[in-house]
């Protein structure tokens, strides 16, 4: 019951975006304005979770680098 509550609110949600869509052309400039700057907004954190995600992915492709290793001998004592 509960998934099909959730479908029912995503597609209303859906609706009500693209009727905010149909009505941007005729919309006042801070309107369309504050738009934009949603959009980009959600476009700026789609694009770092992209990123991220891929450097995380890729991170195990590439051999790692490893200083140099020095060789520790014992001590000898005075």
């Amino acid at each position: 019951m509960a998934a099909s509550k959730f479908v029912q609110e995503i597609h209303s949600i859906g609706d009500r975006l693209l009727l905010k869509l149909q009505r941007l052309p005729q919309a006042e400039p801070v309107e369309v304005l504050a738009f934009s700057v949603l959009v980009v907004f959600t476009g700026t954190v789609v694009l770092l979770l992209l990123i991220a995600c891929g450097f995380c992915c890729c991170q195990y492709c590439w051999p790692r680098r490893r200083g140099r290793r020095t060789q520790v001998g014992p001590m000898t004592l005075p």
